[in-house]
């Protein structure tokens, strides 16, 4: 006997032994009692995951995967099926196998312990119609810290959205579901239940457990309350991929965070990508935008393998919120982008808007204009097979109100002031054009401007001699959507009208305008 070849073997056999397995079924549930039944048939070929390792189901709907203690088993829904959803229309896809539950010390309980593992761990399907043309919902950072800013989230987004989501199959939320107080979230969930959709949400830097000393830990009472931080599903034509990419505590100091990724989310990625048709649009979601300009907000190994996963798709888009502005960006070979086109992140606004701030709307509720100049709001994303187009929704405006215009009310013949027009969902690739009084359409210029609108609501709040109610907004940023126009040299006494006209990238037009008056100049006696 060779003894050199027995004992490799042996170590082998002994490791696969002494592993922890689980295994299951993904099956259709007919009768929708959420447990299989003989005569109930599983699904083949449906991906299953342990947060790192993704398997496909055999022909009788079986899987198996290794499993640790504090890992999530979840199925990641195909096209065509729905998992069930909880009574907050949350989905229930996953089996979170804590058995000693979540640490006992945390200030915000997570996960009671979850004991043995079952026998066989079976997901529920259920058979749905998906078009492969459908529109989604997308929230930045509601971002609540107590029940009041609970309530204006309500009363400004949830109400609204109740009827506006139009052909919305499903929403998601981009992190930041409340602003430390996770005693909220529960709260939250009950609040987003009256959307009426399935949803989805995203663990933000405020989402955490403060108390976790490694960053594994950080997301117990998100878990316990959403499901895992890391999963994927299918819609139609579309791959989604929902990631957590905060670091806490900041591997390099011990101290705050970093936006990055464990090397566990990343094989994730790596594996569940390798079974996706490379014809299907993936789309990533995440909390903090990928920044490639700046280490310190972003692990740069971490977006550069990100992006070489994704390469061989010819359609990607990354979705993300955190920053309380509105931006696109757009990477390419120079940020380590090597696919066939630039890649789009779109850095969504958010439904809190600059954290609850500023003075009372019509509607009695914070106004909370962003530092930007972007007004509050939600985002609808169309689908067409595997292609998109966004679109931005002002809170409590038209959906037509695309632009903010600032054009000065009384302006002598001769002036160097000048027009300035904020597009919310532009950007320096975007075409951007204004007359006046219906004469021939001038391209205006772009320019990384502050919104001279939102500069003036906040210097409102510096020269009053008694406070105004609500919280003072942020100080103004520069706004990467602001396009500048010029007055005509000489205009004639009385009203005029600006009109404003903008082109997104998918082809969109939108305008708007606005009235100002020429009057002779006032001499200083």
């Amino acid at each position: 006997m060779n003894i050199k070849f027995l004992m490799p073997c042996l170590l082998i056999s002994a490791m696969a032994f002494s592993q922890t397995s689980v295994s299951g079924y993904v099956f259709e549930d007919t009768n929708k009692n959420l447990k299989k039944e003989n005569k109930e048939k599983g699904i083949e070929g449906v991906a299953v995951s342990n947060g790192t390792q993704v398997v496909l189901t055999d022909k009788s709907g079986r899987y198996s995967l290794p499993i640790q203690e504090n890992q999530t088993v979840f199925v990641i829904k195909p096209s065509g099926y729905m998992t069930p959803v909880n009574g907050n229309n949350l989905p229930q896809y996953y089996y979170q196998y804590k058995p000693k539950g979540s640490p006992a010390d945390f200030k915000y309980k997570g996960t009671a312990p979850t004991g043995e593992l079952p026998k066989e761990l079976n997901f529920a399907l259920n058979k749905q119609n998906e078009s492969k043309n459908f529109d989604i919902l997308v929230f930045g950072d509601p971002q609540p810290y107590t029940e009041k800013e609970l309530d204006y989230f309500k009363r400004s987004i949830v109400n609204e959205v109740k009827n506006t989501k139009k052909n919305a199959v499903l929403g998601i939320s981009l992190g930041d579901l409340v602003g430390d107080n996770l005693s909220l979230q529960k709260p939250y969930a009950d609040v987003m239940k009256e959307v009426g959709l399935p949803w989805y949400n995203v663990m933000g830097n405020h989402d955490m457990n403060y108390d976790a000393k490694e960053d594994l830990l950080s997301d117990e009472t998100f878990e316990s309350n959403f499901g895992p931080a890391n999963y994927s599903f299918n819609y139609g034509n579309v791959h989604f991929i929902i990631l957590d990419d905060i670091l806490y505590p900041d591997p390099r100091d011990g101290k705050g965070y970093w936006g990055g990724f464990r090397e566990d989310q990343l094989k994730f990625v790596e594996n569940d990508l390798k079974l996706v048709d490379k014809s299907k649009l993936v789309v990533v979601s995440f909390h903090i935008p990928l920044d490639h300009k700046n280490e310190d907000n972003f692990r740069n190994a971490d977006r550069q393998k990100l992006f070489d996963y994704l390469t061989p798709f010819q359609n990607a888009l990354i979705l993300s919120a955190h920053t309380h502005i509105q931006q696109q960006i757009f990477y390419g070979k120079q940020a380590g982008w090597n696919g066939s086109k630039d890649l789009h992140e779109f850095n969504a606004g958010t439904t809190c808007g600059d954290w609850w701030s500023g003075t009372a709307d019509d509607a009695g509720l914070p106004t909370s204009t962003m530092r930007d100049g972007t007004a509050k709001g939600y985002s609808f994303i169309s689908f067409n097979d595997n292609q998109y187009k966004v679109k931005y929704k002002t809170a409590g405006k038209p959906e037509d109100y695309q632009i903010g215009l600032y054009v000065p009310k009384a302006i002598p013949s001769r002036t160097s002031a000048k027009i300035l027009a904020n597009f919310f969902m532009g950007s320096k690739k975007d075409k951007v054009e204004y007359r006046i009084d219906g004469d021939q359409w001038e391209a205006m210029e772009y320019d990384e401007t502050l919104d001279p609108n939102f500069v003036m609501s906040v210097f409102k709040w510096d020269v009053t001699p008694n406070l105004l109610p609500g919280r003072r907004p942020s100080n103004p940023e520069m706004s990467k959507h602001i396009w500048t126009g010029a007055f005509p040299k000489k205009l004639t006494l009385g009203k005029h009208k600006v009109e404003v006209k903008a082109v997104d990238m998918y082809g969109n037009q939108f305008t708007t305008t606005q009235e100002f008056e020429v009057q002779n100049p006032i001499l200083i006696p």
